[in-house]
């Protein structure tokens, strides 16, 4: 195998004692003794990423591997898909602390965000995340198809839900089991988007869903003003955690009725004793943006 040209990243590794060698374009091998690393290059001219994985650990314990690797991925076309399609405006629904916030402006997103997140321990620091930000509002509410008052079944961590949880989703998961209430506030994203979008001519907005079983709720609440949307990322279900989430062929069906197109999927969460998938993240666009790049 020839080894690639000369650069940092080569210089380090065998300065440290590895040896670097080329498999094809883009992907290496990074050995030192038995210690074999497998080096993918991803990007698209603009930022290059490098990943270094080891396949005899992949092997010991492949799926919390297959779980970053496929959030990178994710996380990596949605900050090409901002960039592309020229967003001006972020729609983060379900913001927890503010996690999907942070890794756009990490990725170098300057653009307006607009979080939402109707649990008071998980807003209080998401709001201290956004503080110094003028640019990345926060709100204490949930979006759903009417305004009102709600429960929502509150944990300690991202698996908060306006939906009851299922039996399986209690079985899967002991932090869904022992949720406990709280009545929030429910807004609708068309009584709020003239508000958010204020000074933008025109909107282009990115809607992102991570509602625990609840993303067809805030999606019919948009109304009018969906045609403002010019992506989404949306929570599937195939073995809901919560009573009354769609299967992902019908959530699907519905956003597909709306104008979108699928350009990712990826799993979020596992069954462990049975390996079945149990979520996926969806991200589409418009049909009319499918032509924004080759």
């Amino acid at each position: 195998m020839r080894s690639p040209r000369k650069s940092g990243w080569a210089d380090v590794a065998r300065r440290l004692g590895f040896t670097v060698d080329r498999i094809q374009p883009g992907s290496y091998v990074v050995q030192r003794g038995r210690d074999r690393l497998r080096r993918v290059t991803v990007g698209d001219g603009r930022r290059t990423v490098n990943l270094l994985v080891h396949p005899k650990a992949t092997r010991r314990g492949w799926a919390p591997v297959q779980k970053q690797l496929w959030e990178f991925f994710s996380a990596e076309q949605v900050t090409w898909l901002l960039q592309s399609s020229g967003i001006n405006l972020v729609l983060d629904v379900g913001a927890n602390h503010g996690q999907f916030a942070r890794r756009l402006r990490n990725a170098g997103y300057r653009g307006r965000i607009a979080s939402f997140e109707p649990g008071s321990r998980h807003f209080a620091r998401l709001a201290e995340a956004a503080e110094g930000d003028p640019l990345w509002s926060v709100h204490h509410c949930a979006l759903g198809a009417e305004e009102g008052e709600a429960e929502l079944h509150l944990t300690d961590g991202p698996l908060s839900s306006l939906q009851e949880a299922s039996e399986f989703g209690k079985q899967w998961s002991s932090k869904i089991a022992a949720a406990t209430t709280e009545t929030v506030q429910v807004r609708t994203l068309g009584s709020m988007l003239d508000e958010l979008a204020d000074g933008l001519d025109p909107v282009r907005a990115f809607l992102k869903m991570d509602t625990q079983g609840f993303d067809h709720h805030v999606f019919a609440g948009a109304g009018k003003i969906l045609d403002r949307v010019v992506a989404l990322q949306s929570e599937l279900s195939s073995l809901p955690l919560y009573d009354g989430a769609p299967l992902l062929t019908d959530q699907l069906r519905v956003y597909e009725e709306a104008g979108f197109e699928t350009i990712g999927i990826y799993p979020v969460a596992r069954d462990g004793k049975t390996l079945r998938v149990i979520e996926f993240d969806l991200v589409m666009v418009r049909s009319q943006e499918l032509g924004i790049r080759e």
